[in-house]
């Protein structure tokens, strides 16, 4: 699989197996209809098409102990501030540059507007995306870091449903006082808000959770690869959303996400999942570092809940006679398949 493809190839395979492109904008010699959704993604892109944002940020050690701590990982930055100079983990930039909004600029539901959907599409979810890493360039705690976010497409969608969407591409580009570290490109996808339910229908939901966050591997498999075991409690994904400072309620709100959003229970992070996976790939493939990560192609297929189990595992282990191996990856519910990733990982020379 080529790496950073065009960004419209990428968003492709992402999303084949959840969408279809549109057909609903239909040109004659009379009449030409453009859809809310085309609308909505012609809007986006007229406001922030072509501009970079940048931000910079001190990587401290306080906020990687705290993620580790979260994540339950006893063995790594939990007992103390890791120093200046520790090298971030795969994936563990995403608890840095959180959003910067006052509670009254967020949407409805939480969220970070800054590159929402404009309404009705306020209904965000994590579809996919892909990330490459510069070997020779780690980021490394202590280091005073640049993000630089651009929106590279919003575009209508359809689902199979037929229902409309809105499809939004970011580009982020991390660079240390050493280089670029790190370049991370990411999918949303924005629906419309569900039907409301009758009036009265609402009762206030009262749980008490009784589920601890746990993971546990099994190595004992007759064949194959270390399967890795997680349930996410709702007290770990609130640790997640305030380590993130993201107000988004589907992750924390019991209430909203059941009545409002229609899920379950609390929705588990697309980051959370991001980065566990990528802790996976390195407890078990990365030979205590000597493998190094150079990219991950990943696409989200099914929600995540809190206190239900789930497994990460490998499907298969491309070994090639170069210096790179692949490393196909799965996150199933079960039997449902919820989230698909491709690890390239390089060899020492």
């Amino acid at each position: 699989m080529a790496l950073f493809q065009h960004p419209a190839r990428i968003t492709r395979r992402i999303l084949a197996s959840q969408i279809m492109m549109t057909t609903s904008c239909q040109a004659s010699t009379r009449h030409i209809h453009t859809s809310a959704a085309q609308t909505a993604a012609s809007e986006l892109l007229k406001k922030v098409k072509g501009q970079k944002f940048v931000r910079k940020q001190l990587l401290d050690g306080n906020q990687l102990q705290k993620l580790s701590l979260t994540l339950g990982r006893r063995s790594e930055f939990c007992t103390g501030e890791p120093p200046d100079g520790t090298y971030l983990p795969y994936g563990h930039h995403l608890v840095y540059f959180t959003p910067s909004q006052f509670e009254s600029e967020l949407g409805a539901d939480g969220s970070d507007t800054t590159f929402n959907s404009p309404a009705p599409f306020t209904r965000r979810m994590w579809a996919g995306g892909e990330m490459l890493w510069n070997p020779q360039v780690q980021l490394r705690i202590g280091d005073r870091v640049e993000e630089t976010t651009e929106i590279l497409d919003a575009k209508a969608k359809k689902s199979r449903d037929g229902s409309e969407m809105v499809l939004v591409d970011v580009e982020k580009i991390f660079a240390s006082p050493r280089g670029v570290a790190l370049t991370d490109r990411r999918s949303w996808i924005f629906r419309q808000p569900l039907p409301a339910p009758p009036t009265g229908s609402i009762a206030p939901v009262i749980t008490i959770p009784t589920t601890k966050s746990h993971m546990q591997d099994d190595t004992h498999l007759k064949a194959g690869y270390t399967m890795r075991n997680l349930v996410w409690s709702p007290v770990a994904l609130f640790q997640f959303s305030a380590l993130t400072f993201n107000a988004h309620m589907i992750h924390f709100n019991e209430s909203w996400t059941r009545q409002v959003e229609g899920h379950p229970n609390v929705v588990v992070h697309g980051p959370l999942n991001l980065i566990n996976l990528m802790n996976y790939w390195r407890d078990v493939h990365s030979r205590d570092g000597a493998i190094k990560a150079k990219s991950i192609a990943y696409r989200a297929l099914s929600p995540l809940y809190a206190e239900e189990e789930y497994t990460i595992g490998t499907e298969a282990v491309e070994e090639g006679n170069g210096e790179t191996i692949r490393y196909r990856l799965v996150v199933k519910r079960g039997e449902v398949v919820c989230m698909r990733g491709e690890v390239v990982g390089v060899r020492p020379r």
